[in-house]
């Protein structure tokens, strides 16, 4: 019987072998290497499917196989139903969704195949000779060991076929095909070694093919291609597509035909010479194929036709024909060539149509990609120089081995999932969170973040689409991003070609969002992908999106288009300085990573190309200096920068003494009036030193400090690790509104430089402090604060009038430089209000310009640097914004307004381009007209802009704009003198417009609806100017609501209720007081004090809290405490109204021993000779009692504990609080009346009285102490400071005196406050008569630390045992005792954090004692004696302090002792005169000792604080 007549596909073979035919009985022996002869035996004999299962080995040796065979067909046979039994047809069977085939004749296309997909073309023959045919093979049941055979056999046969017939042709390995498979299923296979396929292909093509024929068919026969395939969810597999392009060229097989041969029968032939062979292999053995169909021919193979060699003979015949038409195809196919211009549209599209990136239209861009392939990647590099806002990323695995794995090598990124951009909170705060305005936010929208599993294209949408449309949401909000300028980009790095791809439905959400397609561009890698998308988006959006796609360029020709775009000197590298003149490149992901820092580099604006008239213009009309405006000046053919007369004092002098110091982290201040230049003079200094400082400008005043110092310290050590000495970081801080920040900043840049253990032998970090000063002359100089006035001096004048010269030849329009023009008219109040007035000229507040002119103005007055975003001004106005260069200007919205306001980029929540006043003195006069000239109060002005919904609706800078609102509504000023009740706003409208200040509050609280602060500013308004306390309380509750946590929200419901009492008590003219008004002010009073008790508990849970999270450094609220004595002093006062307590001095002793406790009421009662008039009384005071009988001892509470917290803790920096000596005073006033009742005693008689019952001389001394507030050791160290006459201190000494002769059972707590006198006497006046002797006093100081020790005293005698007992001289020391200070030390630590955590917060301890060279008394010297020393005032002697100087005046260095010590990690082992002892202290600069070794000897100045011994001036 013969041979089939032609080869079946692997595929044919069916999943069920009972259905095999013959021929796939035979097809399938030869695939498994059985030689072709035992094939045609099983084909001669009808084997099919059903009988191959019924059949042994022992019946096929029968039929003439041998051994070998045999057993090979029944193992594969066995085999293959195992297989098929473990792969049920239904799981294979399940098809996917249609995809193209790899581009043809391309190896470095980044197309990939996902598994179960269905490639869209068929197997088929020759159509145009170029149009490639196909063939597919499953090629996954093959074995192992016969799947190399399998491979080069069939490229072989494929590859004969298509030569022959003259067309291109691509062969698949992985590919499945009916029955078992849907046609041109992609299913994979494992590919282990790629090699062995082209060693393996090339090695068959020497075998195959005619010698004459290798080289031909070598060319023809292109490399194996491995495309890769991906799972369902994206994700990576390891299985690959095999495939091999055949490319028949013309100028190659010219008319040549081709045979192939056997391998094993070239073998054959060899050994056969010379004995009869099997013909019937040999003939077999020379085949000749072409393309029939879907499949592969052999014209030689065995027929049943009757001239078996006819056909082929009449294709030979045609071949020169056949080669014509290839050749006429290829000519054909040479002549479509491109012609694009897609170069320029790209350029105009993504920038607006301003052809540079510079100067692009669009201030943000937004990205959408899908999956990438490694050789993309390096040509994405415009990426990074688009700076994108947002990246929303589809592909999973894009941090491993995609595009984010590449960006982030770069650039820095956050890296985010959908669901935090869920709106849960204030949009603005959640942008701020994401930093997404900062630097680029990497949305991964298919999972593979938080280990959330990705998803495929059936399921994406049900599981993710949700959350990734509230990104798209998010990011399309008008508060988000500029209205109209940003670009999203659609990066389509792999082919979309499915219709629920979320790429399509990300589309569909962003065009529906940005209302078109103008701010959208779709970049597609060829045309094929383009078709793909655009027909995608036309039945899915119905709209036609072919003019906003790229698809004519490769990615390297978009790659070097956009790159283009960009100026030389955003294309250049930066550099920042290193040392001894060299440098060191500044790379961008780190520059990107310092997102809170302004870096200036030393090549800084080199090769820019910025517009130079524009920038200056811009300059000289009020905006703010940039470096362009100093880079500019330099350039040939300009005048010098003006140079301020303070700019070579700072550089000179300032800048080398700052310097010399030993802290890592020193400031001065520029202090300088608004509008006089002194931002623009620190940004002078910087650029004139870049080269010797890394130089920064902190962009955020309200940044994260914590975040800044960390940058700042990353800054400096940046390529700077090893290098010493380090150049330092010389950064700018501006508009910072409040010195405790400046603090804060060094403070937390100290701890970073411990932390990352950096030495300190000088500054590595000054801070220029650039704030504005409320007062318009200099204050009294310190040696650490430079003052700018309005006042120029005749060299700075000088320089103006040159600079107007060169103005005037450049610019027609410099009268309008009103910025420029204020300076050089030295600030002149009449030309200010000239151009105001001129300005302003008929304005009309019902018109929208005239509307927001009035609002900048307001703001500006009220809120110093306050802006209004340019998108909130264009909504407003009514302007629409389009996404195309030169769309219109913002300040053309202004219209005649124009020339006041000037641009800016804020740093906010988002950072985003804003409109300002161009001056505060402008705004001020422009004020001032609209109130005179205009009628337009600030009232009405106030209201307008809290009642105007427009400002408040969706729109970018809104979250700025209620702050600044909210600033100027509620920020009071405080000073000693006078601390203001409202802020200066609310207070000018009560002076303007009487009463209109409270309709200004309640629009307030309209607007500011969930605001508490703004609440309790209506409680403020209604008792303290209404006096309206129904109303108050209504709002103090509403402000509770809002924040039941805030000690001070809490206070001002109780300073409600204090207020009602004082009114009631104020509006009551009768004397004496009535019961019922007894019972209710008592009632009050009550109410009033557990108010202020809930204060004080909040306040220290607050302060603790703070404590030990170190979230901020905001200090104890004191206002609890306070108020429960004010409100006691109240009581007093109320009860000396009433008859029982107010008929002279008996009755005012009773009152002070019934609120004592010592007396009851009912004792009162029985004694009182009038108690039957009086007894309507009685029964109210009981209802009292036990607010009554605890009053004395809850004030001397509150009082012993105000005054440990005032005395022992100060300010951080030792700068003076205003607030705090507000509240002192108030404290000092109540306890005068307090000391009044409780403490009477005539002090001049009290110890000569020899009569006295010693019992009352001991009370009568008591109270004297009390009074004096020398009961308390912190009273006592008080009158080191307080300027009270030393003579007080010495009849204080003399009382302890008479108490401890007196009462030999005294007190521990006596005789520690005893110690103290006698100390604090020998540094007021130490030639007193009064002082013990010194060792008496170590004496008693040893006997109190043997005896008990309660608690409540144990920190008092820790301090003073550690000052006392610290060796000095071995003579001298009470050695037992000394030895004993570690233990001292120790638990003087322990205490101080029992007793101070609640209130420690934000406070340093302060250092009572420094240890001073004499001895005895002498030994201990007090900061009061060092102030004297060095001759400072009290406001020079803080930066004196904190720069280190006052420690190097020699006359300090002459009272105070030097010790040593070695390091022990941060602290100090300080040596001692005691050979052995060594004593822990704690450095108060932590910076001094970080970067030295364990071990390295120190010296230093000892200073005696209540929480421990402290190391200060460490050397």
């Amino acid at each position: 019987m013969a041979a089939p007549r032609e080869m079946k596909n692997e595929e044919d073979l069916s999943a069920d072998i009972k259905t095999w035919s013959k021929d796939h009985v035979r097809q399938w022996v030869l695939e498994i290497g059985v030689d072709v002869k035992f094939a045609d035996i099983l084909f001669q004999q009808d084997i099919n499917g059903s009988s191959l299962l019924l059949i042994d080995k022992t019946e096929l040796m029968e039929l003439g196989m041998t051994l070998g065979p045999a057993k090979q067909i029944i193992h594969d046979r066995d085999e293959l139903l195992k297989i098929r039994k473990e792969q049920p047809t239904s799981s294979v069977n399940q098809s996917g969704r249609p995809c193209k085939p790899y581009p043809f004749h391309r190896y470095h296309d980044t197309c990939r195949y996902m598994e179960k997909s269905i490639l869209d073309v068929t197997e088929s023959g020759a159509t145009d000779y170029i149009e490639p045919c196909h063939e597919y093979k499953a090629f996954i049941h093959t074995p192992d060991e016969n799947r190399m055979s399998k491979f080069t056999t069939e490229v072989i046969r494929f590859a004969a076929a298509c030569m022959n017939s003259r067309t291109n042709g691509t062969i698949h390995f992985g590919v499945g095909d009916k029955p078992e498979f849907t046609h041109g299923q992609v299913l994979g296979v494992d590919v282990n070694d790629k090699e062995a396929y082209e060693n393996a292909l090339e090695h068959a093509i020497d075998g195959y093919f005619e010698h004459k024929h290798i080289p031909a068919a070598k060319m023809c026969i292109k490399h194996p291609r491995f495309v890769g395939v991906l799972n369902q969810d994206t994700t990576s597999s390891e299985k690959y597509v095999i495939e091999v392009d055949i490319v028949p060229d013309s100028m190659i097989c010219k008319e040549n035909y081709y045979h192939i041969f056997s391998l094993d029968t070239r073998k054959a032939k060899k050994k056969a010479k010379g004995k009869e062979t099997d013909q019937l292999g040999v003939k077999q053995s020379k085949q000749f194929f072409v393309r029939d169909g879907s499949s592969s021919r052999d014209l030689h193979a065995p027929t049943t036709y009757a001239k078996p060699e006819e056909e082929y003979n009449k294709f030979v015949e045609n071949l020169t024909q056949l080669s014509q038409l290839r050749k006429q195809a290829e000519e054909k196919h040479l002549k479509v060539i491109k012609s694009s211009l897609q170069g320029s549209r790209l350029s105009n599209m993504i920038t607006g149509g301003s052809q540079s990136l510079d100067k692009s239209h669009f201030e943000r861009y937004v990205i959408v990609t899908n999956k990438s392939h490694s050789i993309q990647l390096e040509s994405l590099a415009f990426l990074q120089e688009l700076n994108p806002t947002a990246v929303l990323d589809f592909d999973p695995e894009s941090a491993k081995s995609g595009l984010q794995c590449h960006f982030e090598e770069q650039s820095t990124v956050n890296v985010h999932s959908p669901v935090q951009y869920k709106i849960t909170e204030a949009v603005e705060d959640i942008a701020s969170k994401l930093k997404l305005t900062r630097n680029t936010s990497w949305v991964f929208c298919n999972g593979r973040i938080n280990g959330e599993v990705p998803s495929d294209i059936d399921s994406w949408l049900m599981d993710k689409g949700a959350s990734v449309r509230d990104v798209i949401s998010f990011l399309c909000r008008k508060d988000v991003l500029p209205d109209k300028r940003y670009l999203v980009i659609f990066l389509l790095l792999s082919t979309v070609s499915e219709k629920m791809d979320p790429l399509v439905e990300t589309f569909s959400i962003f065009w529906q969002e940005l209302k078109g397609t103008a701010q959208i561009l779709c970049i597609c890698e060829n045309e094929n992908a383009f078709t793909c998308w655009k027909d995608l988006i036309e039945v899915r959006c119905g709209i036609n999106i072919s003019g906003r796609c790229i698809y004519e360029l490769s990615f390297a020709e978009v790659n070097g288009t956009i790159l283009s775009l960009l100026s030389e000197n955003r294309r250049s590298s930066r550099f920042l300085p290193c040392g001894g003149g060299s440098k060191v490149l500044f790379e961008r992901k780190v520059e990107g990573s310092l997102d809170t820092l302004d870096v200036l580099c030393v090549n800084q604006c080199e090769g820019g190309n910025e517009d130079k008239v524009l920038i200056e213009e811009n300059f000289y009309k009020g905006g703010k200096v940039s470096w362009w405006n100093f880079y500019f000046s330099e350039q040939p053919g300009s005048t010098p920068f003006i140079k301020r007369d303070k700019f070579d004092f700072i550089v000179d002098t300032i800048l080398p003494d700052l310097c010399s110091m030993s802290k890592a982290c020193v400031f001065f201040n520029l202090l300088h009036v608004a509008g006089c230049g002194g931002t623009t003079l620190a940004m002078h200094i910087l650029w004139a030193l870049k080269e010797k400082f890394r130089c920064a400008v902190l962009k955020n005043c309200n940044a994260d400090l914590a975040v800044a110092a960390d940058q700042v310290v990353k800054f400096l050590m940046y390529n700077h690790e090893e290098q010493l000495p380090r150049i330092p970081v010389l950064l700018m801080i501006d508009d910072f509104d409040d010195m405790d920040k400046v603090f804060d900043l060094q403070q937390l840049i100290e701890k970073e430089c411990v932390k990352k253990n950096i030495q300190s032998r000088s500054p590595q970090v000054i801070l220029l402090n650039c704030m504005r000063s409320e007062s318009l002359e200099e204050t009294e100089r310190t040696e650490d604060t430079v003052f700018i006035g309005n006042n120029l001096s005749e060299m700075e004048q000088k320089q103006f009038e040159q600079k107007l010269v060169e103005i005037e030849k450049t610019y027609k329009n410099a009268d309008t430089f009103y910025g420029f023009m204020i300076m050089k008219k030295n600030f002149l109040p009449e030309y200010i209000q000239g151009v105001a007035r001129n300005t302003l000229k008929s304005f009309n507040i019902d018109e929208k310009p005239a509307q927001l002119i009035a609002f900048l103005v307001l703001l500006n007055v009220y809120c110093k640097g306050a802006s209004l975003s340019v998108s909130l001004c264009e909504e407003f106005l009514g302007i629409q914004p389009k996404p195309v260069c030169g769309s219109g200007r913002i300040e053309d919205g202004f219209g005649k307004f124009s020339t006041l306001i000037t641009s800016s980029s804020v740093e906010a929540k988002v950072v985003f381009k804003a409109v300002k006043m161009i001056h505060s003195s402008i705004a001020w006069h422009c004020l001032q007209e609209l109130t005179t000239t205009y009628n337009v109060t600030k009232a009405e002005m106030t209201n307008l802009l809290l009642s105007t919904e427009k400002l408040y609706q969706c729109t970018q800078g809104k979250d700025k704009l209620m702050q600044d609102v909210h600033y100027m509504l509620v920020k009071r000023y405080h000073s000693v003198e006078e601390d203001s009740q409202f802020s200066p706003l609310i207070q000018d409208i009560a002076k303007e417009t009487p009463g209109l200040e409270e309709l200004v509050l309640q629009n307030a609280a309209k607007r500011f609806e969930k605001d508490a602060i703004i609440s309790q500013l209506l409680a403020r308004y209604y008792y303290l100017k209404k006096k309206d306390f129904k109303e108050a309380k209504d709002w103090a509750g509403t402000a509770k609501h809002l924040s039941r946590e805030s000690s001070y929200i809490t206070d001002t419901s109780a300073q409600v209720i204090k207020h009602e009492l004082k009114n009631a008590i104020a509006n009551d003219k009768e004397v004496p007081i009535k019961p019922e008004k007894l019972n209710s002010f008592l009632k009050m009073a009550q109410s009033a004090i557990d108010a202020f008790k809930e204060t004080q508990q909040l306040a220290k849970k607050e302060s603790t809290s703070r404590f030990q999270t170190r979230s901020d450094n905001c200090p104890f609220n004191t206002s609890g405490c306070l108020g429960e004595i004010q409100v006691a002093v109240i009581v007093i006062e109320i009860l000396a109204k009433t008859p029982i307590f107010s008929l002279g001095n008996v009755r005012h002793d009773i009152m002070s021993h019934v609120l004592s406790g010592s007396i009851s009421i009912q004792k009162v009662e029985q004694h009182d000779p009038r108690r039957n008039k009086h007894t309507s009384y009685y029964p109210i005071l009981r209802q009292f009692e036990d607010l009554l009988y605890n009053l004395r001892f809850r004030m001397k509470s509150q009082f012993d504990y105000l005054e440990n917290f005032y005395v022992n803790l100060g300010s951080r920096f030792g700068m003076k609080d205003s607030r705090e000596q507000v509240a002192r005073k108030e404290v000092f006033r109540c306890f005068k009346q307090y000391a009044d009742l409780f403490c009477k005693t005539d002090s001049r008689e009290l110890l000569k009285n020899k009569t006295m019952n010693t019992m009352l001389q001991v009370d009568q001394v008591r109270k004297f102490l009390e009074m004096q507030k020398a009961d308390t050791h912190s009273g006592i160290l008080n009158y080191l400071s307080n300027g009270i006459p030393p003579e007080i201190m010495e009849k204080i000494a003399k009382h302890y005196d008479f108490l401890l002769a007196k009462d030999s059972d005294l007190s521990v707590k006596d005789r520690i406050n005893y110690i103290y006198a006698n100390v604090v006497l020998s540094r007021l006046r130490p030639e007193s008569r009064q002082l013990q002797r010194y060792p008496n006093l170590l004496d008693l100081l040893c006997q109190v630390l043997h005896g008990q020790i309660p608690l409540s005293n144990n920190l008092a005698l820790r301090f003073i045992a550690v000052a006392l007992l610290w060796p000095q001289h071995p003579s001298l020391s009470k050695s037992a005792q000394s030895r004993s200070l570690e233990k001292h030390v120790s638990q003087l630590r322990t205490s101080y954090h029992a007793v101070m955590k609640e209130v420690c917060n934000g406070k340093r301890p302060i250092i009572h004692f420094f240890l001073g060279k004499k001895q005895g008394y002498e030994r201990l010297i007090h900061f009061g004696e060092i102030e004297r020393c060095v001759q400072a005032g009290p406001e020079k002697v803080p930066s004196l302090w904190e720069n280190g100087k006052i420690w190097k005046k020699k006359e300090v260095g002459e009272l105070l002792c030097r010790v040593t010590g070695e390091l022990q990690g941060n602290v100090i082992l300080a040596d001692t005169c005691i050979t052995d002892l060594k004593v822990e202290v704690s450095p108060v600069f932590r910076s001094q000792v970080s970067g030295r070794a364990d071990g390295s000897k120190v010296s230093f100045f000892i200073g005696f604080s209540m929480k421990a011994p402290v190391a200060i001036d460490i050397y």
